[in-house]
């Protein structure tokens, strides 16, 4: 019955809890902007509060940024298993505020959605794995396995400080997986367990020819142009069929298996209904690959930025002395992001005509990941969402990054596994962000059974 009353719990209490998720959204949590401090401080207190409620004896941990809020019940015993769940509390930014059409800290209801800032990444998906919690502990008083929370301030700057934290309190953090809502459905109503994410690795490259910015008629045609030598390297950076042409870089991709194509090729995805949903006229990219494939399993290489020169309004005619841009590439396993950075820096100062010279600052880096899908825990999680949402959900890769989940899974030895709840559309880091009311619901739902599933696998 523990199941059927921690169900019933959270239909009983579901306005209730939807009431304090909004209270969560509103607090403008941006670990982004000093002028924030403060509110981070009471998101932070916000989470300690509801742990404390819950009957947890939350921790503030600091990391040399923003605490991470720390919590554990061990009382199922050493032969249960132990689950690590992992959210954040940081928001992105609403900044440009012109596009929202609500207010992003509201939280208004409305459509059948929570509206605002944060309310999909990541405080509506992290708040259906609290909501779960708390109705075991309400109707039980006890959870069928161990658990440690993990919620950290950083996520949305880049985690800078949580790979240190993760290692120094490998021990404290041990469990046997750690599940994480951080990701999406593949569309709405139909949920998703994604196995596998791409890493990342960032730099910025400058060009610089004269020591000043120069008159373009005084010294054009006899002195080098960085903006032209800059722009000569980008266009080289891929050939006519969209491959990087960076040597190596393909060198230790992992290629895509038969059952992914195929099972990928069965998902409602319209290519023409994605090319207006962007407003563009055609797609493009690697030949020999379709759309998810390009997106899912293939490495990129993209321009970010690029800059230099006069961009203001009315004319300057001047001969710039330098210029940059920001490059960034999405990696798949087996690639590693201080060797793909390495050999992107060494094409570059290849590509680099002797006019000019260049520096490189290598500034992030993040490595993929993938998870078997017949894991136990894997298809554990299958169980549980399919209980929870009615409908089994599908496998999906994703094109972006969390670096934390490599990061769990070779400090702590433990798999993954990723239950994405929100709307694939939800808005996240742009206007109007959202998170459903259904969504929420059927993921409190899918996390109370996950729990039931979690606790028929053997502890390791």
């Amino acid at each position: 019955m523990t199941v059927e009353a921690a169900l019933q719990y959270l239909e009983s209490q579901h306005n209730a809890l939807i009431e304090r998720l909004r209270d969560f959204i509103r607090i403008p949590s941006v670990s982004a902007q000093k002028s924030h401090a403060e509110d981070m401080h009471c998101c932070a207190d916000f989470l300690m509060k509801t742990l404390t409620d819950m009957g947890l004896q939350p921790r503030k941990m600091p990391t040399g940024g923003w605490d991470v809020i720390y919590a554990e019940w061990l009382e199922a015993g050493p032969e249960a298993p132990t689950i690590l769940i992992y959210g954040h509390y940081d928001v992105q930014p609403p900044e440009p505020l012109e596009p929202w059409t609500r207010q992003p800290f509201d939280a208004e209801i409305d459509e059948g959605r929570i509206w605002g800032r944060g309310s999909a990444d990541d405080k509506g998906q992290i708040w259906t794995h609290i909501a779960a919690l708390e109705a075991y502990f309400r109707t039980a008083g006890r959870l069928p396995v161990n658990i440690k929370i993990l919620i950290e301030g950083e996520e949305e700057i880049g985690s800078d400080n949580l790979p240190g934290f993760v290692q120094q309190h490998a021990e404290m953090l041990k469990a046997d997986a750690v599940l994480i809502s951080d990701t999406s459905q593949f569309a709405p109503g139909m949920p998703a367990i994604t196995y596998g994410l791409r890493g990342l690795c960032y730099l910025e490259v400058r060009v610089q020819g004269a020591k000043m910015d120069l008159h373009s008629g005084g010294y054009g045609g006899a002195v080098p142009n960085p903006i032209h030598a800059l722009a000569e390297m980008l266009a080289a950076l891929h050939d006519a069929d969209n491959r990087v042409t960076v040597p190596g870089f393909y060198d230790d991709v992992t290629p895509l298996q038969d059952w992914e194509r195929e099972a990928w090729s069965k998902l409602p995805f319209d290519e023409a209904e994605y090319i207006k949903m962007l407003g563009i006229q055609k797609l493009q990219g690697e030949q020999g690959f379709s759309t998810l494939e390009r997106l899912w399993a293939r490495p990129t290489l993209e321009i970010n930025g690029i800059f230099g020169g006069y961009a203001g309004p009315g004319a300057k005619t001047v001969l710039p002395c330098w210029a940059g841009a920001k490059i960034s590439c999405r990696l798949v396993p087996n690639q590693k992001s201080a060797d793909i950075s390495k050999k992107l820096e060494n094409h570059l100062r290849a590509l680099a005509p002797e006019t000019v010279s260049m520096t490189v600052e290598h500034m992030a880096g993040g490595e993929p990941s993938a998870f078997p899908t017949d894991h136990p825990w894997i298809k554990a999680g299958e169980r549980a969402i399919s209980k929870g949402f009615g409908r089994e959900p599908v496998y999906t890769r994703l094109g972006g990054s969390i670096p934390i989940v490599q990061l769990f899974s070779e400090t702590l030895g433990t798999p993954v596994v990723l239950l994405g709840y929100c709307h694939p559309d939800c808005g996240a880091h742009g206007p109007d962000e959202f998170f459903g009311i259904d969504e929420f619901t059927a993921g409190a739902r899918s996390n109370v059974f996950m729990l039931d599933e979690a606790a028929h696998i053997p502890s390791v």
